[in-house]
């Protein structure tokens, strides 16, 4: 959180990246660019065209006062008015053309940009699957969500927006540039003396608000995950009096997203006063210059009437270029965040390369295991494991001692750097990740239950379930009963959180939903440890149903809970230091015999 605001730090492979992806849409982009050149041919014509009425209405005005002059009675002017209206409706016809055409350029713009941007975010969704949890570990939520909500809103404003306003805007100035040319040649060599000013203000400014655009979306990423954090353990924050704690963070963190977007908004906000400066320069040299050649002769009233709507016209596009050329550098820091989710390394999609397991003597085997999370910190060095069919392994150990570890590994969370873990005498290697998965089901700790009904939140353990199967689940897990007390039965919504109902129902409807996975091998977390004694009695009759028959491992502290497991591994800095089952260990009077006496001394 204290490090220095970067920069794009690739912007224009960045940039090429990002055509490159759009690349699928070109002839919609072409299309665009052709009506946009289209409308701004027919918005740039009219200027000129109104400006032969300006000089009709002066001319019959100059003859009048010569008629006048010459000793006749005039009753009006002898203005051509049939050439004016004639003018003035075609001038009517060419601004509905352009508008027409400006229309149906931003309904395709808009269409393009959110297929853009609904394929980057697939995209983005389907790497999230294929990261390796290592990836979740290492990244807060908020910068996550932050890449994956706010910068694709950025990406796909812009897209939307700006990248239109560009190609007019380059148009335009084009277009103004040679329209300036048909009328004066000195007059347009007066009025590109601006373009250098002009350049100067965006080479200038422009690039010292880059960095500070960048530093905003950090920044939103991390006020995203602290409000995550906040909103989720807001319980825990009040029940510890940290509400001020956690204001005085938030505003910390608030002052920075404060002091980037200040900074960024600042200084691109020199751009605009400046580029005005500018334009009034080149209006002022132009119209006085051109007041000298109307008083000459050398053109006539209306074209340099013309030409300073055609001014005004001349330095628009620069200046809307300058304040695009922000947005833009605040897409591509965007874009920069989504690419760098997207080229995060994934985890090895290894094809099955053996038949699905079949029955072994041993059902799991860990066979020299050795793994760290990083190559220079290995936690285990020779982990060896053999598990029968229908076996339950208790795995104890004080914090850090390598339990969860050993699961992450059981379902290739991670991958191993060393020896072999079988299932059924197979290399789990050898099977894909989803093959292998299916022959698990895990209850954590952590309940984690989705925001939806409690009917589908158990059927999400196999949705092809019949009814029959889920409610059979349901009652087998003691889900059934405490369900059909609540006002909506099975059809309870549960939010967000799922605090409307309580600890213990959420632990039974995740074990409602293992029981319908019907799963080979069974995995417990700490399954037990954040439930009350009369629950905990409900979820060990519910265990008893859903281990019979079952290869099951079970993570716990409370050893009470294990006491006729067939198997306790007893780890210490990620080894066995002892096995066998709870009597055995206990006769040996060691590490496992304090552990236990400590629960259960008085």
């Amino acid at each position: 959180m204290g490090k220095k605001p970067q920069g794009v730090k690739n912007f224009w492979g960045t940039v090429k990246r990002l055509v490159n992806f759009m690349g699928p849409w070109k002839w919609s982009f072409l299309v665009v660019l052709i009506f946009a050149v289209g409308s701004v041919i027919f918005q740039i014509r009219t200027p000129k065209i109104l400006g032969e009425a300006t000089t009709t209405i002066f001319a019959g005005i100059m003859k009048g006062y010569q008629q006048m002059k010459m000793g006749q009675q005039l009753s009006a002017y002898p203005i051509d008015f049939t050439k004016i209206k004639h003018i003035l409706l075609v001038v009517a016809v060419m601004y509905l053309i352009s508008a027409a055409l400006a229309f149906a350029q931003q309904v395709i713009m808009a269409n393009v940009s959110q297929k853009i941007v609904y394929k980057l975010r697939k995209d983005l969704k389907e790497k999230m699957q294929r990261l390796p949890i290592n990836y979740y570990d290492t990244h807060e939520n908020g910068d996550i969500m932050s890449r994956a909500v706010n910068d694709m809103d950025n990406i796909a404003g812009t897209l939307q927006q700006s990248l239109a306003q560009l190609v007019t805007s380059i148009v335009t100035f084009v277009g103004v540039f040679f329209m300036m040319l048909s009328i004066s040649w000195k007059l347009t060599l007066i009025a590109c003396i601006t373009i250098p000013l002009g350049l100067i203000v965006v080479a200038v400014v422009a690039p010292r608000s880059q960095k500070y655009f960048a530093a905003q979306q950090k920044s939103l990423g991390l006020i995203n995950n602290q409000v995550e954090e906040n909103y989720a353990g807001h319980t825990v924050v009040k029940t510890f009096n940290k509400e001020a704690a956690t204001i005085a963070e938030f505003e910390k963190e608030n002052e920075n997203y404060y002091r980037s977007s200040w900074k960024a908004q600042f200084i691109s906000g020199f751009i605009m006063p400046l580029m005005n400066l500018v334009k009034n320069i080149g209006y002022v040299l132009v119209a006085v210059v051109g007041g000298i050649q109307v008083a000459k002769g050398q053109v006539t009233l209306g074209n340099v009437q013309a030409f300073l709507q055609y001014v005004n016209q001349f330095t628009q596009p620069i200046t809307q270029i300058a304040n695009i050329a922000n947005t833009i550098q605040s897409t591509v820091a965007s874009a920069e965040r989504i690419f760098e989710l997207l080229d995060e390394e994934e985890m090895a999609q290894v094809q099955a390369q053996a038949d699905e397991p079949k029955f072994a003597a041993n059902k799991v085997t860990f066979d020299h295991v050795k793994f760290g999370y990083s190559d220079d910190k290995i936690l285990m060095t020779d982990f060896n494991l053999a598990v029968k069919p229908g076996q339950m392994v208790a795995i104890v150990g004080p914090t850090g001692a390598g339990k969860t570890t050993l699961i992450n590994l059981l379902e290739r969370f991670y991958d191993i750097k060393g020896g072999a873990i079988r299932l059924d005498g197979v290399d789990t290697r050898k099977l894909s990740r989803a093959g292998l998965r299916k022959h698990f089901a895990m209850v954590l700790q952590d309940t984690w239950l989705f925001t939806g009904t409690i009917y589908d939140n158990i059927k999400y353990g196999r949705e092809d379930a019949s009814h029959e199967e889920i409610i059979a689940a349901a009652k087998a897990a003691h889900v059934d009963t405490f369900v059909r007390q609540l006002p909506d039965g099975y059809d309870t919504v549960l939010n967000e959180e799922a605090s409307n109902i309580s600890q213990g129902q959420r632990q039974l409807i995740t074990i409602a939903r293992a029981f319908l996975a019907n799963p080979e091998i069974l995995i417990l977390d700490e399954a037990t440890s954040s439930v009350d004694t009369r629950t905990e009695i409900l979820i060990q009759k519910a265990m008893e149903k859903l281990l019979a028959g079952r290869t099951s491992f079970v993570v716990a502290h409370r050893l009470s809970t294990i006491r006729d497991a067939d198997n306790i591994i007893v780890m210490q800095h990620g080894s066995i230091v002892e096995t066998g089952n709870h009597s055995q260990l206990m006769a040996q009077d060691g590490f496992y015999a304090d552990l236990y006496n400590s629960q259960f001394a008085h």
